[in-house]
């Protein structure tokens, strides 16, 4: 089927900053490839690096940033064992086993599994949707400064004795000044408000990309699923973080400013805490699973060799799972002392959402049904995910049962099925996209039997883990206990656990391992080693720095499967290559609008993130005055990126 070259037509409305479509002309595509080179190179240089706005580069930022917060927070995760190994330990002291816990689930809750997804989603989505580059590139790279400097303020409580140590749920009146007299409530809630700046900034711009940024064609019925995910996480994100945002400002309020949001014999109340954040909270749950099984659905049917099953429904399961997951957040709470029938409500709300997880799974199940799956690593990684998140969501749909509920709250049952759902559903289609998409970004492929023994080291390691937990759980070992006596009888469920988490990091050190080496030594990729289906594979590996040189259009919801000739540009229409362009079109039905010009590197947003982490440091301090000069500058730098730059052209 050929659809009509839409390129010659002129924008359906004009609009700042869009350029009209003119007609193509003959042109030597080699001398396109130098000029597009030249514009779009970030220069090899420190400045470069500083400055750098390419999509790409800040993806693989993202990417390795959260690997290293991955690290940190299982070396954490791996102390905690060891003194929970075996009954009366005394390898960590009270409070440092407390701060330990705590950074913990906060840096793996915050700092890994949000910033993981978002790497992919920074490098792939402007790739699979045709574009040069995400809708707001210096916007993005603000988001990853912002992100990385977030993480450098909260661990610099680490580096003065100052961690929080009441949980990454920091619950009232425990993180209260009268119980948490230092500052590591200070460098927990200041840390999250500068998060949560880069993370809704992030999830504005793509939402932006996805909705303007679109290959022509790519109607909103052509998408891959890993843009519905990736869109109705941002959602998400842009609707719930501003709670979060507000419970921690009212959590510094009340410990530094002399405010009572939590103070019950001031008229506050502790349990305002739990409503608010508990509102941001679930759907946090889901903000780190949903672009994972936007992944697992983008990379099944490759490895099945055919369309997923279901394709609307899995798109309209994902978002309505987005949806109803605002309507959850009491499941966290039923323990609460809330009345009967308000409990009851949320309970049917958290029964119903596990609904639209079901739909995915069967689209799963039945796009293996029948078919010869090719079995590598990245399929044996989501092989893995959906058996664990099968488990893992089984678990917690029992735990929406109010009775239920109340006899395991805060007992190692959750522990179980939060590691199930967290782990099981964030990391392992993490790890199946590392070994999918790493032959994109490096060019090379990663050794698949150091690939084989990771995952199955990673998998046996997950389950002798973390399913001992449940049993531990149902025999009434509380969460957040730093030791416990050999009368209790859990000793031995225990050296199961932590051995079993051993074994688990030495499977993902495997994986890292063989990512560092396969980078560089790694057989040679090519563009399409899978023979995909998605747009990403349609470039070289590593991808140009302006991607596709032709802007292709799509024909289907599989382009590279159900290939046009359009898509092949032979009139060279979509070269676009006399400055910074990329093509705009439609919300709906991906009709081109025009051409918009992308802005040259910068480095002011490298310098407003700086100055919003000199604001946090400022208030840290109660130093007033600073703060103001802080807030200036960034404001000021802020105007200097968003100020009209002269239009760049190469020399012709």
């Amino acid at each position: 089927m050929r659809i009509p070259v839409p390129y010659r037509r002129r924008p359906v409305s004009p609009c700042p900053g869009v350029i009209d479509i003119t007609e193509p002309t003959t042109i030597d595509l080699g001398a396109a490839k130098n000029r597009l080179t030249s514009l779009w190179e970030t220069p090899s240089s420190l400045w470069g690096e500083l400055a750098t706005i390419d999509h790409k580069k800040i993806g693989k930022r993202y990417l390795v940033t959260a690997v290293m917060f991955l690290v940190i927070g299982g070396i954490e995760a791996l102390l905690l064992r060891l003194q929970l190994s075996a009954a009366d330990l005394d390898v960590l002291k009270p409070e440092t086993y407390n701060q330990l816990f705590s950074m913990h689930g906060i840096t793996m809750i915050f700092w890994y599994a949000a910033p993981i997804l978002a790497g992919f989603g920074n490098y792939l989505v402007p790739l699979m949707l045709g574009a040069r580059d995400m809708a707001l590139p210096r916007l993005n790279a603000f988001s990853y400064w912002a992100f990385l400097f977030s993480g450098l303020f909260f661990y610099g409580g680490f580096l003065v004795g100052q961690m929080p140590e009441a949980g990454w749920f920091a619950y009232l009146p425990a993180t209260g000044k009268d119980f948490s007299p230092d500052m590591g409530m200070e460098f927990y809630a200041l840390g999250l408000i500068f998060l949560t700046v880069s993370t809704t900034a992030g999830a504005i711009n793509f939402l932006l990309t996805i909705f303007r940024l679109r290959a022509p064609g790519m109607s909103i019925d052509r998408m891959p699923l890993f843009m519905y995910s990736t869109m109705t996480t941002s959602v998400l994100v842009v609707l719930a973080l501003p709670a979060l945002t507000a419970a921690c400002l009212f959590l510094l309020l009340d410990r530094n400013w002399g405010t009572h949001f939590f103070n019950a014999s001031q008229g506050g109340s502790p349990l305002l805490w739990q409503h608010v954040f508990w509102f941001f909270g679930h759907p946090w749950v889901y903000i780190v699973f949903l672009p994972a099984t936007g992944m697992v659905s983008t990379i099944l049917p490759v490895f099945c060799r055919r369309p997923i099953v279901g394709y609307t429904y899995v798109a309209l399961a994902t978002v309505l799972t987005g949806v109803v997951g605002f309507g959850v957040w009491v499941h966290h709470m039923f323990a609460s002392g809330m009345d009967q029938l308000s409990m009851s409500i949320f309970s049917a709300a958290s029964m119903t959402i596990s609904i639209f997880s079901t739909v995915q799974v069967f689209a799963w199940l039945a796009t293996l049904w029948g078919s010869w799956p090719v079995i590598n690593t990245s399929m044996l990684f989501v092989l893995g995910f959906i058996a664990s998140f099968i488990l893992g969501g089984l678990n917690g749909v029992v735990t929406a049962a109010i009775p239920f509920d109340w006899q395991l709250t805060d007992t190692y049952f959750v522990v179980s099925h939060l590691h199930y759902v967290l782990v099981g559903a964030n990391l392992f289609p993490v790890m199946a996209a590392f070994y999918y998409w790493l032959p994109k970004m490096t060019g090379r492929m990663m050794n698949e039997t150091a690939g084989r023994w990771s995952f199955w080291t990673m998998f046996v390691g997950f389950n002798v883990a973390f399913f001992p937990m449940h049993l531990l759980g149902l025999a009434g070992m509380p969460r957040r206990i730093y030791v416990y006596s050999e009368a209790m009888g859990w000793g031995t469920l225990n050296l199961t656990v932590t051995i079993g988490a051993f074994l688990f990091a030495a499977g993902l050190a495997i994986s890292l391992i063989n990512f560092l080496y396969s980078s560089r030594r790694g057989a040679m990729a090519g563009p399409d080693p899978w023979h995909a289906d998605t747009l990403e594979w349609l470039t070289d590996s590593p991808p140009a720095v302006y991607a596709n040189l032709h802007i292709p259009t799509v024909a289907s919801r599989h382009p590279l499967w159900d290939r046009h000739d359009e898509l092949d540009d032979p009139d060279n229409a979509r070269v676009l290559d006399k400055s910074r362009y990329t093509l705009t079109t439609t919300a709906l039905d991906a009709r081109p609008l025009g051409i918009a010009r992308m802005p040259r590197d910068s480095v002011a947003p490298l310098v407003t993130a700086l100055a919003l982490g000199g604001l946090c440091t400022a208030l840290l301090l109660k130093a007033l005055w600073p703060s103001l000069s802080m807030l200036l500058l960034a404001g000021l730098t802020a105007a200097v990126w968003l100020w009209p730059q002269p239009e760049e052209r190469p020399d012709e």
